[in-house]
């Protein structure tokens, strides 16, 4: 992606893709930092978004990088799912 930039197709999908992995960066400060799963969901479902964005913008410039990002998107759903039962096991 970072090769074809200049289009603003790209130019979007690269700022989404940063979006995503600052939201990324921040969840272990609220999960662990903070010690508070129910933000720290708030705070996944928003990445989650975020990269379900990053996922399709990437598609429609390079089928190879969107797919590539496949991986990832469902890393951090298995990673909700969990955030999502200490939160409610914790409540």
């Amino acid at each position: 992606m970072w090769l074809r930039r200049g289009n603003r197709a790209v130019t979007v999908a690269l700022v989404l893709f940063a979006i995503q992995l600052a939201l990324n960066a921040a969840w272990p400060g609220l999960f662990f930092g903070l010690q508070n799963p129910r933000i720290a969901f708030a705070e996944i479902v928003v990445l989650w978004l975020a990269i379900v964005l990053t996922v399709s913008t990437f598609l429609r410039v390079s089928k190879v990088a969107g797919w590539l990002m496949v991986p990832y998107l469902g890393w951090v759903t298995f990673a909700g799912v969990l955030n999502m039962a200490i939160w409610r096991l914790n409540a």
